[in-house]
């Protein structure tokens, strides 16, 4: 099996896709790649080393990084919301007005309760 690179690529137009397409065809090693513009993600396979194919695409100009690892976990997994932390977490005004409701109703019993004297 053949190594993967995968590269954060700024490409704003065909243009920048040619340039990029250019560069990684000429490349030794490079066995097929593919080039995303939406996502401005480039990814190699070949017998290449990652460092080399990083410095191959940053020679078209173009911003260039490699892709960040956690951004390939799924989307979904990181957007759904922790129940624990949206539900343990009361505000300052809930706090007040729970001990402002155990106040009055302290004191409503008091008033009903027949005083010892």
């Amino acid at each position: 099996m053949a190594p993967t690179v995968v590269l954060k690529v700024g490409m704003s137009c065909q243009g920048c896709v040619g340039a990029v397409n250019r560069v990684l065809g000429k490349m030794e090693g490079v066995e097929s790649f593919d080039i995303d513009i939406k996502e401005q993600k480039v990814t190699v396979k070949g017998n290449v080393e990652p460092e080399a194919v990083f410095q191959t695409v940053s020679k078209t100009g173009k911003k260039t990084s490699f892709w960040p690892v956690e951004a390939e976990v799924e989307p979904k997994a990181e957007a759904e919301p922790k129940a624990e932390a949206v539900t343990a977490t009361k505000t300052e005004a809930e706090t007040k007005t729970e001990a402002k409701v155990d106040v009055e109703s302290k004191l409503a019993e008091a008033e009903t309760k027949p005083s010892q004297v």
